[in-house]
């Protein structure tokens, strides 16, 4: 595992264990942790990356949506890429 795997791990580790206070507080929104502290407060996932890369580098932050249960971390990815052997 790297150190950026790591650190995100942390840092959602960190929002689980806070899950509910968290969202009482910011309930519906886009947080962004690093270093276990809440560093930014946002109303979409795209406006949270932009602008908080623009200071910290990419994967060293991690941006969740602040919600109750696991549907927030929980996401699939669909794609039209195919794979075919070589």
């Amino acid at each position: 595992m790297n150190k950026a795997s790591s650190r995100l791990e942390e840092e959602f580790r960190f929002y689980l264990e806070k899950q509910d206070e968290l969202t009482k507080k910011y309930g519906g929104k886009f947080i962004v942790i690093r270093n276990s502290e809440i560093i930014g407060v946002f109303d979409s996932e795209i406006e949270a990356v932009q602008k908080t890369s623009i200071k910290y580098e990419l994967g060293s932050f991690l941006v969740q949506k602040c919600e109750l249960g696991d549907a927030s971390y929980t996401q699939t990815y669909h794609s039209r890429v195919i794979f075919s052997p070589m």
